[in-house]
């Protein structure tokens, strides 16, 4: 009973949380298509009023009849019902824009309507101040048409901007409600809510994990496709890490749990696609200048057609002066123009986001469309970043068991992953590796310190030819261990060459593949690297990379960087390492592979949550095709009122008798609307995968 009340308490805070997500823009698209299906029902009897003639009601309703009248002023009040309680956020939004002194697409929506009403009314009860009984008509239809026309096109673009957060939601659908936890000895389900730091988790086949933690017992194959982008599961085993919202394939494991919930993953992913869909781009700053001189500039012209037409028009000059106006305000509405960017920008990070690409903002997102140069760091993000070790060349009166516990055993304080491969080689021979003392490192260089009282120095060449140890025993096998890929480290004891030892790295499955369709792309590729030159250059030609930064001390990258940069080109940054943060933060845009560090990650603009660099390719895609996309939107926003804006003035009237009716020009409003978000949720279809 107990359990049944816990499961029950899980789903009440699962929906809770699922309403919240949803409530905001769900409930102002009901509020919108309520006002429009009132409007709209409302406009019919209007439109049959206002042409009785057409619509064979001449008998019962004749022009000049009393009937007429009275049927009329009621459709004026329907009219004015319509516009308060249909339209009320658009006089609302223009007051507020006037009290900041701007004009914006309610100011344009808000005059137009208002003038149609209140002619219509002045024409019903005042008619005779009119030259003549024709120009005494009525435009209630007007009113009620267009501002119909105008809260559905609100409406679809509320339902858009809903749908272009589909990945933050499909995201947050990933994580189980529940889990299986250990509680005093018992199995028992209990909301995600109430898992602490440092309970134990029960995951079966079949199951997604529900929150990050390291597997204490037990293993699996691990989907994590939903956050990586990459389809072949993962094997994980006890101390591997995994993350909440991914899918157990195969066995049972228990996991312990090392994060809360709002420190997972999962829910830094979500918040940094959030931020991201919610930034800024450079381009939106210009299209807010236009807009900002737009408005005004468009009730400018609204004013100058009026006396244009009134003096020099066809009469009836005040209807058509009228009319002209109106058109003119309703037709060149910014609302293209202002939803062109975000709509598209929304869309292309959430396409992102389903694809293990997270973008830090929208600065990013435009500026990696322009990139010429993509700068990766050869450990780790080129290769796999777990060196072996391959070679032990003897010096001197040393043996091999002598050079590899010498170096195992200066080595052992240190994190570098090269110094790990060897006291990993000298485990298992069975080595018992001595304490060093008066351990030094020295970035870029190696490391020294003492071992069975023997002075010692392990590194590169800078470090020997720094500390005087003569090189002749060493450069004898260094060229050639170099140019097969291998790095070779040397060892001094007491002043002497001791021995070489030389490890090497695996070059990722995919780097050569991914470093061949960047230079498709038309990207020139720099490999930077610690690496001496012969070995980094050997590495280079396996994955066909051209331009080579050896022999960089991990200070000096950012400096490297900078001066691709000062070639007057885009640089952008590949790292996954501590020492690849300030070139990271340095270059345009800095990307990071996911399994490198978290301070790497957060010096970058773009995390691939995978560590395959196929992420490159399908970041610098999706900022292209996004990109091309906000600017296909706002080339037809700018083509839509260039056009627009000349023919509701009446510039075609003296070639061909042709002007635009107010009704034409709302529905021609709300269909170029309607076609940018058409044009954004193209990129919903984008597809990224690798040729």
């Amino acid at each position: 009973m107990r359990e049944e009340d816990t499961m029950m308490e899980g789903h009440t805070h699962s929906e809770q949380r699922s309403d919240q997500k949803s409530s905001g823009e769900e409930q102002e698209y009901r509020s919108l298509m309520r006002k429009w299906w009132r409007a709209a029902i409302v406009s019919v009897p209007v439109i049959l009023v206002s042409y009785p003639n057409l619509f064979g009601l001449g008998d019962l309703l004749p022009m000049g009849s009393e009937q007429l009248w009275w049927t009329r002023l009621v459709m004026g009040l329907l009219a004015l019902y319509v516009v308060i309680r249909s339209g009320g956020q658009f006089f609302i939004g223009a007051w507020e824009s006037i009290k900041q002194r701007s004009a914006n697409m309610n100011t344009l929506i808000a005059t137009g309507v208002s003038a149609a009403w209140l002619y219509s009314m002045i024409a019903l009860f005042w008619p005779q101040i009119f030259p003549r009984p024709e120009m005494a008509d009525v435009y209630y239809d007007v009113t009620t048409v267009v501002t119909a026309l105008v809260v559905l096109g609100s409406a679809l673009e509320v339902k858009a901007r809903g749908r272009s957060s589909e990945a933050i939601n499909k995201l947050i659908a990933l994580q189980p409600q529940t889990a299986n936890v250990v509680r005093n000895g018992k199995e028992v389900k209990i909301p995600l809510e109430e898992i602490k730091i440092g309970d134990q988790i029960i995951v079966r086949p079949g199951e997604k994990v529900a929150i990050d933690g390291i597997i204490l017992s037990g293993g699996s194959a691990i989907d994590e496709s939903m956050l990586t982008g990459e389809s072949i599961p993962v094997e994980k085993k006890k101390g591997d890490e995994v993350f909440g919202g991914t899918l157990n394939k195969t066995g049972s494991f228990t996991l312990l749990v090392t994060k809360e919930q709002k420190d997972s993953a999962l829910a830094n992913i979500v918040e940094m696609v959030k931020q991201a869909q919610g930034s800024r781009i450079p381009v939106q700053k210009v299209v807010d200048k236009v807009s900002s001189i737009f408005t005004p500039g468009v009730i400018i012209a609204a004013i100058l057609g009026y006396l244009v037409w009134f003096n020099f028009g066809p009469q009836p000059g005040w209807v058509y002066a009228l009319v002209v106006a109106v058109t003119t305000l309703i037709i060149a509405c910014p609302c293209a123009l202002g939803m062109a960017t975000p709509m598209s920008l929304t869309t292309g990070i959430g396409k992102g986001a389903e694809n293990g690409i997270l973008i830090r903002s929208g600065e990013a997102l435009q500026i990696a469309q322009k990139l010429e140069t993509i700068v990766m760091d050869k450990t780790g993000t080129i290769t796999e970043g777990r060196p072996s070790l391959t070679d032990i060349i003897p010096l001197g009166s040393f043996s091999k068991v002598e050079v590899l516990l010498i170096t195992a055993s200066i080595e052992q304080g240190s994190e570098h992953p090269l110094a790990s491969a060897i006291v990993e080689k000298a485990r298992e021979e069975g080595l018992t590796v001595v304490q060093s003392t008066d351990f030094n490192a020295i970035p870029g260089h190696g490391v020294e310190g003492i071992v069975d009282r023997k002075k010692i120095y392990f590194g590169n060449l800078k470090l020997m030819k720094e500390k005087n140890i003569p090189l002749d025993g060493f450069q004898r096998y260094a060229s050639s261990i170099a140019d097969q890929g291998k790095t070779p480290m040397f060892l001094a004891i007491d002043g002497e060459p001791g021995g070489i030892v030389a490890v090497a790295d695996t070059v990722k499955s995919d780097s050569i593949s991914v470093i061949r369709e960047l230079k498709a792309m038309g990207l020139e590729i720099v490999m930077i690297t610690g690496d001496n030159e012969r070995t980094a250059h050997a590495i280079a030609r396996q994955v066909g990379i051209g331009r080579v930064l050896a022999e960089v001390l991990p200070q000096d990258k950012a400096e490297n960087v900078r001066n691709l940069q000062k070639e007057d080109k885009k640089v952008a940054m590949v790292g996954d390492g501590i020492n690849d943060a300030p070139a990271l933060t340095q270059a345009d845009v800095g990307i990071a592979i996911g399994t490198g560090t978290d301070v790497a990650i957060e010096a970058s603009d773009i995390t691939l949550i995978s560590g395959s660099l196929k992420g490159v390719v399908s970041a610098i895609k999706v900022s292209r095709a996004t990109m091309r996309n906000i600017y296909e939107g706002l080339f037809g926003a700018f083509i839509y009122n260039a056009i627009g804006i000349p023919v509701a003035l009446g510039v075609l009237y003296p070639f061909t008798g042709i002007l635009l009716s107010p009704l034409f020009a709302a529905a021609a409003m709300a269909f170029s609307s309607l076609t940018v978000v058409l044009n954004a949720n193209r990129l919903k279809g984008l597809k990224l995968k690798f040729s």
